[in-house]
C-alpha cells in the first residue's frame, strides 16, 4: 500500500481509503454492523489505515460502526476522516434545504446543508463521542452551505484545530472559487469530490488548481456506485431505498455500454492477476492529482479485494490503453 500526504498538512493517508457510506446503510438498502466492522478490520490488515465517514451516513450509525471498529486498533496508526454540515436533526429548519429522504427505519427526514459556527461545534462533539476518540484527523465540510459565510464556517473549524480536536481541515464538493475563499481563513489539506472513469469533469479546473496549490484530492465513488465492477446486468433491480434505483447511469443501455468497455479491459486485468474492480481502483490512484480513492465495502472479502488493488502496478502503456478504450464509451 502506498501512503500519501494530503497537501502539506503532515497528514499521511493510505492511497486506498475505506469509504464507510455504505456501512451506514442509508441510501444503500441497509447494513449489517458486524460485517462492516469486520470489513474495516480486514482493510486495516491489508494496509488501509484511513477511514472516511460522516454523521449523515446512517444518521450517526456509520460513525458508530467506525468507532466500534477502531477500538481494537492503535489510534495513532489510523486516520479518521469525517465531515460536518449535513443536519437531519435540527429542531427547526435552518440552512440550505438539501433533500427529503428516509432514515434506516424508513422514517421521513429532512436534510439541510448547515455549517454555522455553533452547529459545527455541536457536530464535532457528537462525532467525537460516536467515534470514541478525542481528535479527528481530517474534518471536512460535507457540502457548501450558501446560508453561512465560508469565513464564519472556517473560523469555527480553526478553533477546533487550536483546541486539538482536529488535525487537518478539508472540504468536500467545493469549487475552486470556494476553496480560494476558504483559504483566506484556514489552511486546507484537501477537497473530496466525485471522480471515476465515467465522471471526470474535475480534471478541467479543480485538479490543476489542487496540483498548483498542493492540495490533496480524495476521489469518492471511483467505482461509480459499483457500475464499474461489471457485476450489474441490464434490467438490474434496485430497491427504492437504493440511490441507484433512480441514477441515470444505471439505465439498461448505459449498463450494457459500460460492461462492453469492461470486457475490453478483462485481458489486462487477467494479465495483472487482478479483478476488474482492482484495475479500476489502480487506474484511479494513478491519475494526475488524485491522492486517494475512497472505496466502500460491506464485508471483509470486499475490503480485502479493494485493499489489494494497491498492489496492482500499471505502466504508462497500460494507462494509455485504458484511456483509449474509455474514450470510446458514449454514456447516454
Amino acid at each position: 500500500m502506498e501512503y500519501r500526504e494530503l497537501g502539506d498538512s503532515g497528514l499521511r493517508v493510505s492511497a486506498i481509503t475505506f469509504g464507510s457510506w455504505a456501512a451506514g446503510g442509508w441510501m444503500w438498502g441497509g447494513t449489517e454492523q458486524n460485517d462492516a466492522v469486520g470489513a474495516i478490520h480486514a482493510a486495516y490488515e491489508h494496509g488501509v489505515t484511513s477511514i472516511d465517514t460522516a454523521p449523515i451516513y446512517g444518521q450517526g450509525l456509520s460513525e458508530q460502526i467506525v468507532g466500534e471498529a477502531i477500538k481494537s486498533l492503535p489510534r495513532d496508526k489510523v486516520q479518521i476522516l469525517t465531515k460536518f454540515g449535513m443536519r437531519w436533526d435540527l429542531p427547526e429548519a435552518k440552512g440550505d434545504f438539501a433533500m427529503k429522504t428516509k432514515n434506516n427505519e424508513g422514517q421521513d427526514i429532512d436534510v439541510y446543508k448547515y455549517a454555522s459556527p455553533e452547529s459545527i461545534i455541536k457536530e464535532c462533539e457528537d462525532s467525537l463521542r460516536r467515534l470514541g476518540t478525542d481528535y479527528i484527523d481530517l474534518y471536512q465540510i460535507h457540502w457548501p452551505d450558501v446560508t453561512t459565510p465560508i469565513h464564519d464556517t472556517m473560523e469555527a473549524v480553526n478553533k477546533l484545530v487550536e483546541q486539538g480536536k482536529v488535525r487537518a481541515v478539508g472540504v468536500s464538493n467545493y469549487s475552486v472559487e470556494q476553496m480560494r475563499e476558504a483559504e483566506n481563513t484556514v489552511k486546507l489539506a484537501s477537497n473530496q469530490v466525485p471522480y471515476s472513469m465515467l465522471r471526470r469533469s474535475i480534471e478541467q479546473e479543480l485538479v490543476p488548481y489542487c496540483q498548483e496549490h498542493n492540495k490533496g484530492i480524495l476521489a469518492y465513488s471511483p467505482m461509480q456506485l459499483g457500475l464499474l465492477t461489471g457485476k450489474f446486468k441490464p434490467g438490474q433491480h434496485f430497491d427504492s431505498s437504493d440511490l441507484r434505483s433512480t441514477n441515470k447511469l444505471f439505465t439498461p443501455d448505459n449498463i450494457e455500454k459500460v460492461n462492453a468497455f469492461l470486457h475490453q479491459l478483462q485481458p489486462l486485468a487477467d494479465d495483472k492477476k487482478a479483478t476488474l474492480a482492482q484495475l479500476v481502483i489502480a487506474w484511479t490512484i494513478a491519475q494526475p492529482g488524485i491522492t486517494v480513492a475512497l472505496v466502500g465495502a460491506r464485508n471483509p472479502k470486499q475490503a480485502t479485494q479493494n485493499a489489494q488493488a494497491g498492489d496492482v502496478q500499471l505502466s504508462a502503456e497500460d494507462i494509455s490503453f485504458i484511456n483509449d478504450e474509455l474514450g470510446k464509451v458514449q454514456i447516454g
